[in-house]
């Protein structure tokens, strides 16, 4: 059954073949993934779908409330992935084009009360457009989709990545300084413990010092392995969001190690550990 606390747990579903190696859980079959989500406990689910046209094909709201599971998140990633989309492109077509992708994965999630991530789509600077510049077009977009979500009632979510694959905000730190340029309090941040794990010299730290900016969560260990199969500690972790009283989902966004099922099983095993 679902826990009855305030954090809750949340497992990754990828519905995208092209990302296939990718640190997604489970994989293509939404309703099998919901199937064995609910069995081993957990609280949700998050999406990481093709488009938003595939995601209301899913049938996505029969099979929450068949497992008795929440929607936690959906990732827009895939605007990157398949379509080189990125919100701080130098051509101002693709910059609205971009804008368009998320503002439809926004119009879909919002139907089930859930959140859109931005990540990937995020971009970096150069070939063009200089730091400056891209922070700008980030927050300019990131406001007004922001903007967009809130009429669905619902959080954007704004991910800092590794500096392997953003120039742009790598850190939690570097997060806050963009959502106070953004100046808008429907959008939180996403701290993804291996981004973290690379970039932070305490994660604890960071995360206390992120405070209500945080407003979702991606656990995976160190090696991106399932929590459990790295060197992270995660004790520490999961105290610091308690002590800032964070509410949402810790979502395993980590590779299917050595099978799915399994790196579920690891997953709800070390979240009833550490954050339950």
């Amino acid at each position: 059954m679902p826990n009855t606390y305030d954090i809750r747990s949340s497992v990754t579903v990828s519905l995208v073949p092209e990302a296939r190696g990718g640190p997604f859980v489970f994989w293509d079959d939404l309703g099998e993934a919901c199937r064995k989500a609910a069995e081993l406990g957990f609280d949700g689910i998050e999406i990481f779908p093709p488009s938003a046209e595939v995601l209301k094909s899913q049938n996505v709201g029969a099979l929450l409330e068949r497992h008795g599971l929440r929607l936690a998140a959906v990732g827009t990633g895939a605007g990157w992935v398949l379509r080189r989309l990125r919100l701080t492109d130098p051509d101002p077509a693709k910059r609205e084009a971009a804008k368009q992708f998320v503002g439809s994965i926004i119009d879909a999630a919002g139907e089930w009360g859930a959140p859109a991530i931005v990540g990937s789509m995020q971009g970096r600077w150069g070939d063009g457009v200089d730091r400056e510049a891209a922070f700008g077009l980030l927050a300019e977009a990131l406001g007004g989709l922001a903007e967009h979500a809130r009429r669905h009632g619902v959080l954007l979510i704004y991910e800092p990545l590794n500096r392997y694959e953003t120039n742009l905000v790598n850190d939690v730190a570097g997060g806050v300084k963009l959502l106070q340029a953004v100046g808008n309090d429907n959008i939180k941040l996403l701290a993804d413990l291996f981004h973290m794990n690379i970039e932070e010299s305490d994660m604890a730290r960071a995360l206390r010092a992120a405070g209500h900016h945080v407003g979702h969560v991606h656990l995976a260990d160190s090696n991106r392995r399932p929590a459990g199969c790295g060197h992270t500690d995660f004790a520490p972790i999961g105290e610091a969001l308690r002590q800032i009283g964070y509410k949402g989902y810790v979502s395993a966004e980590a590779f299917p190690y050595p099978d799915p099922e399994t790196a579920a099983q690891h997953t709800i095993r070390a979240f009833r550990q550490h954050f339950e």
